[in-house]
């Protein structure tokens, strides 16, 4: 049975991901997930998928905007389209999405039953009461518009849901995990993202069995025309208090900032001085061809680094989503612009790693663990410049990258940087986004 795993609370953020970004998060999130499946096993990527601090990382590390709701309609929608051709082999299917295509979910699931044997009725009333329950017993102000369920040809399955506050411009991320999940009543939450705000009627809590059964008998006994006018005599003064005294167990629970751009405070600077730093001692060693490609190749051991930290990292290492931005940019330039040339090479290199490794041979897979590991290991001593300057380093040197965004390409006269690192320039407007 499932059980809820965690949540996030995220800016609302608006506009679309543009077609050069989507096809590479696809390809990207594609191969890191055959990554994860073959080094862990399919339960232990549905668990990844399961954890709000994990899922931002991912989808940062993939060149999405690092903090913002959009992150989790990109990142269902890449797994789908990069999942899908890989359903046979991996034995994962993804449905559901925004808006209409979250509506078509059950119908999508009782026809993976149908191809998979799995009991598509039983998935499909499991991806209803979810959302229920996030949407009716779960009264917090956000109203659903994303579903994602992700399930595996054994019925096991993930759902990240998604709704909005428009008044507060806030989303809320809720991630359910069918691993251990007892009921759908119960605390039933893998987690919850985000930030307290007013009174919340949760009667998902297992607090509220009490108030549960007591609606039920109202019903019943009384009916809806006496409930409406005796709820019209309360006096609304009185608080009620919970049934029992049982503490509800702690979720993880991801807020991310209302600002836009990376800060150091948003980033744990040894973790990354660790991580760039074993790009530079190991890259050489275990990428030597790589290195070959000028200008290019140790930039995107670096960015290779980031991304076996997400396919391999414990839960602990993600707590600062914003410094997996440092891989591959962001759509809106922040931290800097997307640098096409380097994220190409890293899905290149991660590509022949994962076909090589199904073919039994692990050297370059395992090029990637070791990589993760020096990582652990040298951010406990490794210093290097601040966040500030590893962001003005990298925007002059983007258009040598291919830095790409929203805002069009990079270019040598749109980066003027003052000897603090600041910049100076203004962005002109591009004429077409492709």
């Amino acid at each position: 049975m499932p059980q809820r795993a965690g949540s996030a609370d995220l800016p609302l953020h608006g506009g679309q991901v543009p077609r050069w970004l989507s096809l590479r998060m696809s390809r990207l999130g594609a191969v890191m997930a055959e990554a994860i499946v073959h080094h862990y096993g399919r339960d232990e990527l549905l668990r990844r998928l399961a954890n709000p601090f994990w899922f931002q990382s991912f989808g940062a590390v993939m060149g999405m905007d690092w903090h913002s709701s959009g992150i989790t309609t990109s990142v269902i929608g890449a797994l789908k389209r990069g999942l899908a051709p890989l359903e046979q082999e991996l034995g994962l299917h993804v449905c559901g999405g925004r808006g209409r295509h979250s509506r078509q979910t059950p119908q999508e699931l009782v026809a993976i039953g149908a191809r998979t044997g799995v009991d598509g009725e039983a998935l499909a009333r499991a991806s209803r009461l979810v959302a229920k329950v996030d949407s009716a017993a779960v009264q917090d102000g956000f109203d659903l518009y994303l579903h994602g369920f992700i399930v595996a040809n054994d019925g096991k399955w993930v759902v990240v849901q998604q709704g909005m506050n428009g008044g507060r411009r806030q989303a809320r991320r809720y991630h359910w995990l069918s691993e251990g999940l007892t009921g759908f009543l119960d605390d039933p939450h893998a987690a919850i993202d985000g930030v307290a705000q007013g009174n919340i009627v949760n009667l998902a809590d297992r607090r509220a069995a009490a108030s549960r059964h007591a609606q039920l008998d109202l019903l019943t006994s009384l009916g809806a025309d006496k409930i409406a006018r005796e709820f019209a005599r309360l006096d609304d003064g009185e608080e009620p208090q919970p049934a029992g005294d049982a503490a509800q167990p702690l979720l993880p629970h991801l807020v991310m900032p209302a600002h836009h751009d990376v800060r150091a405070s948003d980033v744990i600077a040894r973790r990354l001085h660790g991580t760039l730093a074993a790009a530079a001692e190991r890259g050489p060693k275990d990428f030597p061809d790589l290195l070959l490609t000028p200008g290019v190749g140790a930039r995107t051991v670096a960015a290779l680094a980031m991304v076996a930290e997400v396919v391999h990292g414990a839960p602990c290492r993600f707590a600062d989503p914003a410094r997996f931005s440092f891989a591959h940019g962001g759509k809106d330039r922040h931290p800097f612009p997307v640098p096409i040339k380097v994220y190409d090479e890293t899905l290149r290199v991660l590509k022949s790693a994962v076909r090589k490794a199904k073919l039994g041979r692990e050297e370059e897979l395992g090029a990637l663990k070791r990589l993760d590991d020096q990582a652990r290991t040298l951010e406990r001593h490794a210093r290097g410049p601040s966040v500030e300057s590893l962001i003005a380093q990298e925007r002059a040197r983007s258009p040598s990258y291919g830095g790409r965004s929203v805002f069009g390409w990079e270019s040598e006269d749109r980066v003027r940087t003052t000897e603090d690192g600041k910049e100076n320039s203004v962005l002109r407007r591009p004429s077409s986004v492709v």
